[in-house]
């Protein structure tokens, strides 16, 4: 993993640091607020499956195929969801932003929009990306709107693109930010988070 390398992103409200084990306690409180595990559409762990979930993340590490974060709040100090790099692709510099989730109560918060902002900012200006891509499913809605507001654009829709656990087929929304959008981008990313919250 020469390329992408644990690494640990502050911001004022938030800070990505490297998964560990030593989140699970905080993150199945934070699962369980929202009963996130719970939507169709998306998939959450559960409280019962945390351990699982980080074992998976953290194999996919030691692979080279995904670099996995814990979003810590900075008011608290606890983890309140995770979030990651992956479908990494060194050669051509793309990477994917996903596998994202949050408790509800910092759902739709400064949180999600700072932690995007220092997300894209590593891989542009550290990492050098020519691309970033966002999935998330047809029906997820407000991750939809979400990643529409960061200034993402769609590139298409992967029509039954998956088999969800209970057997329904996901259509998988592809969009990205390509390098020459970043500084626009990063202009408007930074400018809603100096507007009051109830303007975002």
């Amino acid at each position: 993993m020469a390329w992408l390398e644990p690494t640990t992103l502050r911001g004022s409200t938030a800070t990505l640091v490297p998964l560990s084990n030593a989140h699970h306690g905080d993150l199945v409180t934070a699962t369980r607020d929202g009963e996130l595990w719970k939507l169709w559409y998306t998939t959450v762990p559960s409280p019962e499956t945390m351990s699982d979930e980080i074992a998976r993340r953290l194999h996919l590490l030691d692979k080279g195929f995904m670099l996995p974060f814990a979003v810590v709040e900075n008011a608290t100090g606890k983890a309140v969801g995770m979030t990651t790099y992956m479908n990494v692709d060194a050669a051509n510099r793309r990477v994917e932003i996903g596998s994202t989730w949050y408790a509800k109560r910092v759902q739709r918060s400064r949180l999600n929009s700072e932690c995007k902002l220092m997300l894209l900012t590593h891989a542009f200006d550290t990492l050098k990306c020519i691309a970033i891509e966002f999935r998330t499913s047809f029906f997820n809605h407000q991750s939809r709107r979400a990643i529409e507001r960061l200034g993402a654009k769609l590139d298409g829709i992967l029509r039954n693109h998956a088999i969800l656990p209970e057997g329904a087929r996901r259509d998988t929304c592809v969009y990205s930010i390509i390098e020459n959008e970043w500084p626009s981008v990063r202009t408007h990313l930074t400018f809603q988070l100096q507007r009051p919250a109830g303007e975002r």
